[in-house]
């Protein structure tokens, strides 16, 4: 009889752990919360607040295996490449081929005056051909830059859809796109199509000739990082930050449907881009990275309610294709919110999280704007526009005692000051229009520029 029990507890054990890790297998990858910069609202007047669609992607643990992927390698090889940039540039690229499983799928574009697809979409393998082809690259010629694109997104198209692997284009340029499109508008355009078709493009400028919001667009449009590399040396550290994002995507094809009720009007998105369409609004990203929080911020009004009261302020829906599975996923998520005559019992309530992602956006944008006017030669408007946002922080950090937000006001006036009294050199601007950027996008690694 005892060793009857003895059995049927380690068959127990044995049946646990195998549920433990069929659960482990099947977990959803991503998340969905909604927060709000304050759970209690004020009563008896309409109000302005923050809802923040949040999507937590899981970090799945090493033993998993990652999405292979579908990779472009697109690199100016332009006469401005000369010296350091295009030795520090193979050096990267055969770097990034080593860091490759041999199922993954790559191909290698260079551009000049002209395109030349150096090597076709294909499995890896072993590496040696791609390699070959690398060291063979030399700089010659003008920039071709969105035919460079262009070309690397057939291939990647040639094997889209047919498999689990992730597609992505990795754009390597130092120069002004002179070749073909080169409005920062087109290549806009060009990204906003490639992410239609699931393709996320990651841009890396790469010293002070490149045309920074050409690179932005594009990445931005597509779902994409941008970098700014201001010193060829640094190329190497960029390149397995984006191919770490790669090796952790977790989700694909990402749609948050967000329905707002009566008595809650959507306004606008703060930062990233978004659809609002009379009470819904309606967020899409290409992929998600594992151990990554994205998030949305939506300013809404709320129509004024009485003391004590209680009303949903956002319901939301997520779609997903799991990266490691192709299934498609789903997950549903709602707020609600209070209202109080109470100011103490409104301030105690505040989300100083929300809070700092609202002041970092706002800030961002009042960045991009600031730009513009300093090239149009208002950089007294420019730096005022800093200001006025850094004023508008000030005022949440003193009335919710929210210590980061005193941070974000002073840096912004420090910012603003210097704007006033100098505008933007050739480096400030490709920062400050990178770091608006990855700030909108929560872009975990950023440029490495300014040293």
């Amino acid at each position: 009889m005892k060793s009857f029990f003895t059995a049927l507890f380690a068959a127990a054990l044995v049946s646990a752990a195998s549920l433990a890790a069929h659960e482990t297998e099947t977990a959803a990858p991503v998340r969905l919360q909604i927060d709000v910069d304050r759970t209690v609202l004020p009563a008896d007047a309409a109000q302005r607040a923050i809802v923040k669609i949040r999507l937590d992607a899981v970090r799945l643990p090493r033993r998993h295996e990652r999405a292979p992927l579908n990779l472009a390698l697109v690199i100016d090889r332009s006469g401005s490449m000369q010296g350091d940039k295009i030795e520090r540039a193979r050096e990267a690229a055969l770097e990034l081929v080593r860091q490759l499983s041999p199922d993954d799928l790559v191909s290698l574009v260079a551009y000049d005056s002209e395109v030349e697809v150096l090597v076709p979409a294909g499995p890896v393998r072993d590496g040696r051909a791609l390699a070959a082809a690398i060291r063979r690259l030399e700089p010659r010629g003008y920039t071709a830059l969105h035919g460079g694109v262009s070309a690397g997104a057939a291939e990647v198209r040639r094997h889209l859809g047919e498999s689990k692997h992730v597609p992505r284009i990795i754009l390597l340029s130092d120069g002004q796109a002179n070749r073909g499109p080169s409005a920062p508008e087109e290549l806009g355009r060009l990204g906003a199509a490639l992410r239609k078709e699931g393709i996320s493009v990651s841009t890396i400028g790469l010293g002070l000739g490149f045309n920074e919001d050409l690179m932005a667009a594009l990445a931005a449009r597509s779902d994409g990082n941008t970098y700014f590399v201001e010193h060829s040396d640094d190329l190497p550290r960029i390149f397995a930050a984006e191919l770490g994002d790669a090796f952790n995507v977790v989700a694909r094809r990402v749609v948050v449907e967000i329905e707002f009720p009566a008595g809650v009007r959507p306004l606008r998105f703060v930062g990233r881009d978004g659809l609002i369409r009379a009470q819904r609004a309606e967020l899409t990203l290409n992929q998600l990275y594992g151990g990554q929080e994205k998030f949305a911020l939506i300013e809404v009004e709320v129509a004024a309610s009485a003391a004590g009261a209680e009303r949903e302020i956002a319901r939301a829906q997520l779609r997903y294709e799991d990266a490691r599975s192709a299934r498609p996923r789903e997950a549903q998520a709602a707020r609600k919110v209070n209202f109080s005559a109470e100011e103490k019992v409104v301030v105690a309530s505040a989300n100083h999280r929300v809070q700092a992602d609202y002041a970092q956006n706002a800030l961002a944008e009042a960045k991009e704007e600031a730009i513009s006017l300093v090239d149009s030669g208002r950089r007294e408007d420019a730096g005022q526009v800093m200001r006025a946002r850094a004023a508008e922080i000030a005022t949440l950090a003193k009335d919710y005692g929210n210590a980061q937000l005193d941070a974000y006001s002073a840096s912004a006036a420090a910012a603003a000051a210097h704007v006033e009294r100098e505008g933007l050199s050739n480096a400030a601007r490709k920062t400050l229009r990178a770091e608006a950027q990855q700030v909108r996008t929560q872009q975990a690694n950023p440029s490495a520029s300014g040293r």
